[in-house]
């Protein structure tokens, strides 16, 4: 029998990103591991109210979603641990400007540029709508087929119950591989 935990939230893990946004002519960063897909063309990143970015971000309606490996977990750590109140972000992260005007990281294996068309809000909470303008990605990270290959990539994901990092795994099998019902013979 399943044991009943209440209204806990339980999909973790989920992937570590850096978000980041122009205050005026420098970036600031922050961590967040609360994004999401919520169509084929749009994403969600939800920040806590209080945080410095979001009303940077709603400045300009723009972001940079940059996915995070072991590479630079240090310094994405560091991004969430300081308030950008407080400290000066700005230069962290090496960065170029993307097309569309956001900080994209450059060590960062892969970075997309958002648009944000909408803010949705809960009790303490900021969740940017956003359609996906650019995505940036290493090209030893781009497999023969000009797909992203998260093998070779690794994200790091963040598992909020215990409050860790965990490294991406092994492929188990391909999605929609299972052609027949198992519990029919």
């Amino acid at each position: 029998m399943k044991k009943n935990l209440g209204s806990l939230l339980a999909l973790y893990p989920m992937p570590v990103t850096v978000i980041g946004a122009m205050n005026d002519d420098k970036p600031t960063w922050t961590l967040v591991a609360h994004v999401g897909i919520i169509g084929h063309d749009r994403v969600l990143v939800s920040l806590a109210a209080p945080h410095f970015i979001n009303s940077v971000i709603k400045k300009s309606n723009k972001l940079s979603i940059n996915m995070v490996n072991e590479d630079i977990l240090p310094e994405a750590d560091y991004s969430g641990s300081v308030s950008g109140v407080k400290t000066d972000k700005s230069n962290l992260f090496e960065y170029e400007t993307g097309e569309k005007g956001t900080p994209v990281i450059k060590a960062a294996p892969l970075t997309m540029e958002c648009s944000v068309v909408d803010v949705y809000n809960t009790p303490n909470f900021e969740s940017f709508i956003c359609t996906i303008d650019n995505t940036y990605a290493e090209e030893k990270y781009i497999d023969d087929n000009g797909k992203i290959d998260y093998n070779i990539l690794k994200p790091v994901l963040f598992e909020f119950p215990t409050y860790q990092y965990i490294k991406t795994g092994e492929v188990m099998s391909k999605c929609l591989s299972f052609k027949k019902n198992p519990n029919e013979e």
